[in-house]
């Protein structure tokens, strides 16, 4: 597994993280939310859990009051998925108390001109985006860990349709699972590449040269309802109006030979 994404964001918000404690940590079914001593708060995706006994993560109970830098530092984990979500939703809200990248508040794929002639690569089943996409008449190939019968690609013709792809739509839970690294080494000659949802952190500078063009996340707009909607197993529908759901340009551009300047 190769977390280079996550050390570059670690490395990004160390900085921020000093002087920071964690003030409430709640990790529900559905996501998991970390809230900063400064107020600030953070989302990322909860990851299923394989744990062999009613416990979940062997740190319950001593997180907060942590040091938000040793919160960060789990993003680099190599064992624990549910680790690397907590580092994540710590490292969104260390960006929430940080000056704001410019971004829209456009939904991002309608700003992309899919066309009937658009091979479209869907990393993770947004099914908001799906009925969408294929009205424009485009090929659109979903790569999704849990099928959905007659709709997802199996991993190899995955890999296949992220190459030929001319745009990529990846889920922020890549950085999640340790997946984000490969996906991007797959992209081909992708015009557009956006890395999307809740757990997308808005920071362009940490994806130079990747070949992500956008990045389409969250903001927490309030913490206090977030944190209760999360701790009773709400989802991203429920959450979305205590949110601002923001895209941030990261000036990302391919080369004539598809790979992303500056690699």
């Amino acid at each position: 597994m190769t977390l280079e994404i996550q050390r570059r964001l670690l490395e990004h918000l160390a900085p921020a993280a000093r002087d920071r404690l964690a003030a409430d940590i709640r990790i529900g079914l559905g996501y998991t939310a970390v809230r900063l001593d400064s107020g600030h708060a953070g989302l990322a995706w909860t990851p299923g859990s394989d744990a062999a006994s009613c416990t979940h993560f062997r740190g319950a109970g001593t997180l907060v009051g942590q040091p938000a830098g040793a919160l960060l530092a789990f993003l680099l984990d190599e064992k624990a998925d549910l680790a690397r979500a907590i580092g994540l939703a710590t490292a969104n809200a260390l960006l929430a108390s940080l000056p704001q990248p410019i971004t829209s508040r456009e939904e991002v794929v309608s700003t992309l001109g899919v066309t009937a002639g658009d091979r479209v690569a869907m990393v993770g089943y947004f099914g908001p985006l799906v009925s969408g996409l294929k009205a424009t008449g485009c090929r659109l190939d979903i790569l999704e860990l849990r099928p959905h019968p007659g709709e997802t690609l199996p991993p190899d013709q995955g890999r296949e349709a992220l190459a030929r792809c001319d745009v990529a739509l990846l889920t922020g839970t890549s950085l999640i699972n340790g997946t984000c690294d490969g996906l991007l080494a797959s992209l081909g000659r992708a015009r557009a590449a956006v890395l999307l949802g809740p757990s997308a952190p808005l920071c362009p500078e940490v994806f130079a040269g990747t070949g992500i063009t956008h990045l389409a996340g969250a903001r927490v707009r309030e913490p206090d309802a977030v944190l209760r909607i999360v701790s009773e197993g709400g989802g991203t529908m429920i959450l979305k109006k205590h949110l601002d759901m923001l895209t941030a340009p990261t000036g990302g551009v391919r080369d004539d030979r598809g790979r992303a300047a500056g690699q």
